[in-house]
Order: structure tokens, then sequence, then C-alpha cells
């Protein structure tokens, strides 16, 4: 396979300047214009940060990028899934108020927000998946699958699961609805805390399968009857059922790009990934710690593992940050990724993701002024 253009531009600007514009600089020479955008719904997939963390996208970003998509005469609006853990993004409701406090309001962003995959994470599409090792249908949130254009805004950043929180970690993991997100993370069922639990039975209506049940107000949940679909965990409102949580780091990663390849297959897409604030750790958790490396720029083009593998590079390329979690782990040259997680096998989600058809790990940088 031939190599694949990456564009790149630098977190640097003059008086009279500035990032937005760079960036609409930059997704203007990386050919992003050259998606038919006219009066088809594009759906700008990101993540809006968990409350407490201040490491992920600020919203000016996303309204550069909407802005652009209308431009062209496109339909964009921002969108995200509902989460399988406890937090402040667990439902619908919930997730649109931390998306507002967090700064990404229509006012602010230029578009409006849609939740992917609905009230409680249930609203998905079933979407067969050539060639899956671990997914054969995959469970995608709705909305993801109605839009006509899929395009990624990525906070790229240490991820202490996958090794690298990038593309395909923003489209696979979080474009899967909280089914899909149990059968990634998970090769068990959901467990329950008894403890927390309250024994309401709010659990047992919504079981297709009759696996749960409550005895002395606590549920128990029949592994042999649960099919790990997640509907108990989006409505427990003690966040007292959980996930196992329990998958190999490897299968993991190849279950994110196999859920990738399910939202991207034949389909208009393009990729912006920002090497900002790189955190060792999700911007899922509720708080942030000190960047590892220094700020390095912002990344853009049509091939999500060449986009993936660039930004990697960039991050290995870079010095270490005194006083940072890699500080005394690694040494300029070293993979900081594995540095942090020895088990994260990052570089199985580039390999698997070259062997499913969605892109190419080599790259030409071209850099954007």
């Amino acid at each position: 396979m031939n190599s694949s253009n990456v564009y790149f531009t630098n977190m640097r600007v003059k008086p009279g300047d500035s990032l937005q514009k760079k960036l609409t600089r930059l997704i203007t020479a990386a050919g992003m214009g050259k998606i038919h955008f006219e009066d088809q719904f594009s759906a700008i997939k990101m993540h809006f940060g968990e409350l407490g963390n201040l490491a992920f996208l600020r919203h000016q970003y996303a309204k550069t990028i909407a802005d652009f998509v209308k431009s062209q005469g496109g339909k964009p609006f921002l969108t995200d899934a509902n989460t399988l853990y406890v937090g402040g993004r667990k439902n619908a409701l919930e997730h649109l108020d931390t998306a507002y406090l967090n700064g990404f309001s229509p006012l602010q962003t230029g578009c409006q927000i849609l939740i992917a995959d609905g009230l409680k994470g249930t609203d998905e599409v079933l979407v067969p998946v050539e060639g899956g090792e671990y997914v054969k249908e995959a469970k995608v949130a709705r909305a993801l699958m109605d839009a006509d254009i899929i395009i990624s805004l990525t906070h790229f950043k240490v991820h202490e699961a996958t090794g690298i929180g990038g593309t395909l970690k923003n489209i696979g993991m979080g474009g899967g609805s909280r089914a899909g997100k149990m059968e990634m993370h998970s090769a068990g069922k959901p467990l329950t805390d008894s403890e927390k639990c309250i024994g309401c039975g709010q659990c047992t209506k919504v079981c297709a399968h009759h696996a749960i049940t409550v005895t002395n107000k606590k549920a128990a949940i029949d592994h042999e009857k649960c099919v790990g679909c997640g509907r108990c965990i989006g409505v427990c409102p003690k966040d007292a059922i959980c996930p196992a949580n329990d998958e190999v780091e490897e299968i993991l990663n190849k279950k994110i790009v196999e859920y990738s390849w399910a939202i991207l297959h034949n389909r208009p897409q393009f990729h912006i990934s920002l090497v900002v604030s790189v955190s060792p750790y999700c911007d899922c958790h509720e708080e942030n710690d000190t960047p590892v490396v220094p700020d390095v720029g912002m990344f853009a083009s049509f091939d999500p593992i060449a986009l993936d593998q660039a930004c990697a590079d960039a991050v290995n390329q870079q010095i270490i940050l005194p006083g940072s979690e890699l500080d005394g782990k690694a040494k300029q040259g070293d993979d900081y990724f594995t540095a942090l997680f020895p088990n994260c096998s990052w570089r199985t989600q580039i390999a698997h993701g070259e062997k499913m058809g969605l892109g190419t790990k080599e790259y030409e940088l071209i850099t954007v002024k």
C-alpha cells in the first residue's frame, strides 16, 4: 500500500493570527473541502471531557470544524456516545449537562449536540463486520450510522488501557453503544455491588433475558442467561452494576479497530488530531495529570491509521517534561506509551487497522504554515 499524506502544523502563532485560523488552514490544505458536504448530515465525533478534567479539547476547535462544514453547505453536529462506566456522561441528560458545563453549548460551538446512542445508551444499529476476528456484529450508536459524513476530532494522549488515545479509540470505543462498549471492554458479564444495591428492581425491568433477580433487596445476575447488553448498567440509580473490564489489552485494541471499521467502512470521512495537553490518562477521568511531553501541534488526514501512527511518532520524538508521570520511567528515544503502560499493546491497533483495510501506517508528513 502506498503511503498516506498526514498534514501538520505546530501551535505557534504570531500577532494577527490564531490557532483557529491555523486549524482552518490545516484542514483546507489536507483536502477536507473535497468532501461533498452540501446538505449532508456531518457528525463531528469528539470527547466532551469529564467534569473536573481540564485536558480535553476546547470548544473553539469544535467551532472551527463546524464552521468549515457549514461553509461547505453541510449540516454539522457534535456527537459522542454515553459511557459504560459511572460518571457525568452515563446518560444523555447528564452527558449534555457535562458538555454544556465544559463549554460545548450550541451558542459556543455553532452547532447542535446529539448524544449518539440515545437517552440510556441503548439506541444502536447492528453493523456486520467483515473479517472481524472478535466482533462479528458491532453495536454502533445510531446517530453515527445515520450521519452521512464522519469527522473525528481527537485529543491525542496516552491511555492506560489502549496505550494511545487516538483516532481509532475516539471512533471505535467512543462510537459504540453501551452494549458495544461492554463487548469491547469485557470478556465476561456485568457484576453487582451488593453494598450499593437497594433492590429497586429497575434492572429487572430492562433485562430482556430474565437474567436478574432481586432477593432480600439485593440484585443478582445469572451469567448463564445474561448476554452482556449493559442495559442494566444504564438504569441502575445507585451505580451498583458495573462491567467486568476483564478483556486483555491486545484483544481490546483489536475490538476497537473492528468497531472503527464498522463505523467508517465505505463512508466519507476525515480525521483531525490535536497533540496537546498529552496527559497520561484518558479524558474520561474526573481529573487530569500534568502533560508528559510538550504540546506538539495539529494533525489531519483522510487515513486514520497513518494519523495515529504520525501522532504517536511525534510524541515519542519529544523531550520528557520534568516532574511528569513519564519522568524517570523512560528516556528520550524510548516508546513512551509502553514505558508508562507496559501491557498496553498500542501497536496492535495500527497493525490490525492495516489488516482491516482502514489505512496504512506509512505516511508522508506535510507541514502547513
